[in-house]
């Protein structure tokens, strides 16, 4: 399927499923998002990475316009929805101030294996363990999803666009189970360094 959707370029990337809340404040995206919210259509949000459009994102849908401020700024609830390839971008669309894109949906394949989750997830806590860092997530080792770890585990954000660029949720968490094996031994070396530097302190 192809269609036209509104779009607002980021430096970040959505993962379906996703929750994000945003600040609007350029008049565009003002423009964008109140008739979005008002015709409860979804937009979409391409990552931009090094000032440049890339070809993939998510399309999003407004899930709560939060608050408009005095000034016609808003804060808004999004959610990701899927992924969109951008076919051909609309620099001007008429009588709009923000630009639009032709857009296609790939196939996404959802189904894991949660053997390899779980080993995944086996990954994430040593990380966090390593890092200090606490993190709940909601579900159980075999029912997480890539999509709902990938942004706790310190990919960059050439990483998270790649793993957007990956339609198998198996090759996704191949992905990150790749990531992790090479990440913790690293962190875990740190780690005695510092201690270390500590002792013959």
């Amino acid at each position: 399927m192809t269609n036209f959707i509104p779009i607002f370029p980021l430096g970040i990337v959505v993962y379906p499923g996703e929750n994000l809340n945003l600040h609007i404040f350029e008049p565009r995206y003002k423009q964008l998002i109140s008739e979005c919210h008002t015709a409860k259509r979804p937009f979409g949000i391409p990552t931009i990475i090094d000032s440049r459009l890339q070809e993939y994102g998510s399309l999003v849908e407004i899930s709560e316009l939060t608050k408009v401020h005095e000034n016609g700024e808003m804060d808004i609830k999004t959610k990701g929805i899927k992924i969109f390839r951008i076919l051909e971008v609309i620099k001007e669309v008429p009588d709009k101030l923000y630009s639009g894109a032709i857009v296609t949906y790939p196939d996404n394949y959802e189904s894991g294996n949660p053997e390899v989750m779980r080993k995944v997830m086996s990954g994430i806590r040593e990380l966090h363990q390593l890092l200090k860092v606490s993190k709940d997530f909601t579900k159980e080792d075999d029912k997480m999803k890539s999509y709902d770890v990938a942004h706790h585990i310190g990919l960059s954000l050439e990483e998270e666009y790649e793993l957007l660029g990956l339609f198998d949720e198996r090759q996704r968490q191949e992905y990150l189970k790749r990531h992790l094996i090479k990440a913790i031994p690293f962190l875990a070396g740190m780690e005695q360094l510092k201690e270390k530097i500590k002792l013959n302190g």
